[in-house]
């Protein structure tokens, strides 16, 4: 008896914690291919020997069931900005709550000395429904690297 009283109070919260999980899901729409708007992008590295490096940077993927691929990005800006090749793509946009997500594989590669070789490496973003922003802040990617901000504008994009 004891025990059927202990599975029908573990089912409960397991039932409450379910429904408390899918009342804040959130899914990106809509389906379909994306760009965003030009952006910046200030990282740390070995390459700059740990100074900050402000890039441009714009996106383009695919969104589909509610989840954002960024297969590509294009960096622009002098210096160390043309070096960066993009790893692990896609990286795996998923929105958490209306206003935030993760996005998964981050990674880059410099070959110059010293080499770079950042992540893969999860991070956290903030999404701004109003101005359709999506922002990193002091995101730090495995080989010493660090996203120290991210800025960057999906005017076709929304998160519910």
């Amino acid at each position: 008896m004891k025990s059927l009283k202990t599975l029908v109070c573990v089912a409960s919260f397991a039932l409450c914690f379910g429904a408390a999980s899918m009342a804040t899901a959130a899914t990106i729409t809509p389906d379909g291919p994306f760009s965003t708007s030009a952006g910046s992008i200030v990282v740390k590295s070995p390459s700059s020997f740990g100074a900050a490096v402000t890039c441009g940077i714009t996106f383009t993927g695919n969104v589909s069931g509610g989840v954002a691929s960024i297969n590509g990005a294009t960096l622009t800006g002098g210096g160390l900005c043309s070096l960066p090749t993009l790893t692990n793509l896609p990286w795996v946009l998923t929105a958490t709550a209306p206003t935030a997500g993760n996005v998964t594989n981050v990674g880059y590669k410099i070959a110059s000395i010293p080499a770079t070789n950042c992540g893969p490496t999860p991070i956290v973003v903030a999404w701004d429904a109003a101005s359709k922003k999506l922002t990193a802040t002091n995101q730090s990617l495995s080989g010493n690297c660090t996203v120290v901000s991210l800025d960057v504008t999906a005017p076709t994009l929304s998160v519910q």
